[in-house]
């Protein structure tokens, strides 16, 4: 399935691999995958639990290495990154949203997503702006002052994408942002996404169980025991 999408590559694989030792047996995650993906392109993988999805959105984001096999952003192999530029590169180049949300309790929505500007040492009203914005383009601002266990699973999951934007990635990576939430909160984030990519043209690789969420996407990709079919 695929729709009308740019032609400018920011990200791309090559023979990505991952093989993991369990039980005295080598089980291979990924296996030679070979993917290109362009800038503004929304990109779906499916594929049923332990096919290798979220390995795959791992290796991409450099949070796992590859057994062999390379992954290029913007045409630089990411596992030739020093600490310090794979650092840079995930605190302001990539997004990454779970499943489980993982939003601080202590801390109240809008704190939440500050955060990472916090880390990044954005400043005071530049830090406020880009906050707001965010929480906007999720349509929570006005549960700023609320804490996780105030908000609804959709909410939580809306404040987890906003944290993920608040830097103006180029790339977001979404494992399953769906799968604790119901259908129409999926249908609602799913729709975010698409937004996001009209608008502001960040590329977005999501994963999901949910097939009626597809036609939301540019194109669905179909992994089986670590392989693209």
């Amino acid at each position: 399935m695929s729709k009308e999408t740019p032609n400018n590559k920011i990200i791309h694989t090559e023979n990505l691999t991952r093989d993991y030792m369990m039980q005295n047996q080598t089980i291979r995650a990924v296996n030679n995958v070979n993917i290109k993906v362009n800038s503004g392109e929304f990109v779906t993988f499916i594929g049923r639990s332990g096919s290798g999805k979220t390995t795959l959105l791992n290796l991409i984001s450099g949070l796992d290495s590859p057994t062999k096999g390379r992954v290029f952003f913007d045409g630089q192999d990411i596992h030739k990154f020093s600490e310090k530029q794979m650092m840079f590169m995930r605190r302001n180049k990539f997004g990454i949203i779970f499943q489980s949300f993982s939003l601080l309790p202590l801390l109240s929505a809008y704190e939440n997503v500050e955060l990472p500007l916090r880390i990044s040492g954005v400043k005071g009203s530049k830090r406020k702006e880009m906050t707001n914005s965010a929480m906007e383009i999720v349509g929570l601002i006005h549960r700023s002052k609320h804490r996780p266990y105030e908000l609804s699973g959709g909410e939580q999951q809306r404040i987890a994408i906003a944290r993920a934007i608040v830097n103006n990635p180029s790339v977001i990576l979404a494992d399953e942002p769906t799968g604790e939430l119901d259908s129409i909160n999926s249908e609602k984030i799913f729709g975010i996404f698409k937004t996001m990519v009209e608008e502001k043209k960040i590329t977005i690789l999501a994963t999901t169980h949910d097939r009626t969420l597809l036609n939301l996407s540019h194109r669905v990709l179909e992994i089986s025991d670590g392989k693209l079919i």
